[in-house]
């Protein structure tokens, strides 16, 4: 055995030739590296591409009785939330699913396609800004059809995105190598969705510097500019999605499931009371629910934020920038905190953290330089909280996926993670709703020369600011009644394995 292979045997805590290998393990954290191309390309930057580039963002653009960018906020929430009650119908999908490959496993191969042509369709350069602006019947038509495109794509990545995370648990039920797993297989999904966020504002901002003075678009050329970021979204879009789809089916081809029911399917209606029967299940989704709004500012109100207030879109690439080290260090250390305080007070200890650290950004506020400089440490440290939570939340399920099995036999992963995907899509929704919503708030005009106030700037930064911070703490309330630790699922895994045990004997 190379030292390569000894070093990643250590890492996920494998043993070499049996159970789950550090092969599968780098191959399920490929997939996700080139999922979190498509999911982060979508979900940061399609509002902007609907506010900015097509131009509904405009004072003169109205949806029905609504303003255009008050539209733009409600298809952002109602679409999130309705794909996101759409995963408990996935999930029991996956768990009827019955194929040589396993139930999880292929959907990474039947849906890399259709996921790329979906993205590629969100960001199509064919609509035209000026028409937007000057048609309300164009302007109309044209939102129903990128309604209807964006519906369509929720739908179908959820088809893969469900089962990807199920995945984990049937490599493996020992939760300390699946927390491991999880544990890396966070890191490089963060990674991935780091260098679309971080990447795409820099070119933005440098393909459309010629049309600003001062960080502002002049009035002679919004139009321009507009077109230029219609073009820039889309190519971006397309050399992300297509470095994405091998990775999809490399996961696919080098991934092993072992623990599946063999039992005949159960329908949608059991696997529904199976979700409530699971209560530490539910308080999870609960607390993420929540805690939807509690990382706002890396969604598309942080990139408002950074193009209206800063007068630099690219200064979103260091917001963002400015997390990665609180969260790396604290992905790092996930292991030796669940083991010294336990996934649940290592989660309830971090949000605490995120809270005080955002209504201190709240009643500091950022019209000086020092300011600033005192809100930057804020977001070193808010990269804690979000580091641990994408990590330990999914660690946990697959607890609650033990338990679930501990209590009634069934395993049901496909019903389980599909709360977690529930969760990622309610805090993307919320994410999306309030960062356009204090777009709106703060009378942001695109298509104007002047397309903030200072009036507005303030506003913007409260809403991002206190919306996040009510969010920590409000993700907290529901886990101090989660009561599985690691020494009880333990327990558990070796409960079921003397039923089955068991029960194999009696069967011969």
């Amino acid at each position: 055995m190379s030292k390569v292979e000894t070093l990643l045997h250590k890492v996920f805590g494998t043993t070499p030739g049996e159970g789950v290998q550090p092969k599968e393990a780098v191959a399920y954290s490929i997939t996700g590296f080139g999922q979190n191309f498509i999911c982060t390309i979508v979900g940061s930057y399609l509002t902007v591409f609907i506010t900015d580039a097509l131009l509904f963002g405009s004072a003169e653009v109205k949806i029905g009785s609504i303003s255009g960018s008050m539209a733009v906020a409600f298809l952002m929430l109602l679409t999130r939330v309705y794909d996101g009650f759409n995963d408990p119908i996935m999930g029991s999908i996956v768990d009827k699913t019955r194929t040589k490959y396993g139930k999880c496993r292929p959907f990474l191969k039947w849906m890399a396609i259709p996921i790329a042509v979906a993205t590629l369709l969100c960001f199509l350069p064919i609509w035209s800004g000026q028409s937007v602006v000057e048609s309300h019947s164009y302007a109309v038509r044209t939102f129903v059809i990128i309604t209807v495109i964006y519906v369509l794509w929720t739908m179908i990545y959820t088809v893969a995105d469900v089962p990807y995370w199920g995945l984990s648990t049937c490599m493996t039920n020992n939760t300390i190598v699946r927390g491991n797993i999880l544990t890396v297989a966070r890191l490089v999904c963060t990674l991935g969705a780091g260098i679309v966020t971080v990447g795409v504002p820099i070119i933005t901002s440098a393909v459309t510097a010629k049309y600003k003075v001062d960080g502002v678009v002049t009035e002679a050329n919004i139009l321009a500019n507009a077109n230029t970021l219609k073009w820039t979204y889309f190519i971006c879009a397309l050399v992300f999605v297509v470095s994405a789809v091998p990775m999809f089916f490399y996961g696919f081809k080098n991934t092993t499931e072992r623990f599946t029911s063999k039992e005949a399917p159960p329908s949608f209606g059991h696997n529904i009371k199976l979700l409530f029967k699971n209560k530490q299940l539910l308080l999870i989704v609960l607390s993420g629910i929540l805690g939807g709004a509690r990382m706002v500012y890396t969604y598309t109100g942080g990139l408002y934020f950074a193009k209206y207030v800063l007068k630099n879109e690219g200064m979103y690439s260091v917001i963002t920038l400015l997390v990665v080290p609180g969260g790396l260090v604290a992905s790092l250390l996930v292991p030796w905190m669940t083991k010294k305080f336990t996934k649940k007070w290592a989660y309830i200890a971090v949000h605490i953290l995120g809270a005080v650290t955002m209504f201190a950004m709240y009643f500091i506020g950022y019209d000086a330089k020092w300011k600033l400089v005192v809100c930057a440490i804020g977001l070193v440290l808010l990269g804690i909280p979000q580091g641990v939570n994408n990590i330990v939340t999914y660690a946990m399920i697959g607890d609650t996926v033990d338990y679930l099995e501990w209590k009634t036999g069934e395993r049901g992963e496909g019903i389980c993670y599909a709360m977690q995907t529930l969760i990622n899509k309610i805090g993307m929704a919320l994410g999306a709703f309030i960062g356009v919503f204090s777009y709106n708030w703060a009378g942001i005009n695109p298509n104007s020369g002047t397309p903030i106030t200072p009036e507005g700037e303030g506003i913007l930064w409260k809403l991002l600011v206190l919306s996040g911070a009510l969010s920590m703490v409000g993700t907290v309330v529901p886990m101090l009644f989660y009561n599985i630790t690691e020494k009880r699922q333990a327990e558990m895994v070796a409960e079921i394995a003397a039923r089955q045990s068991a029960e194999k004997t009696e069967a011969e």
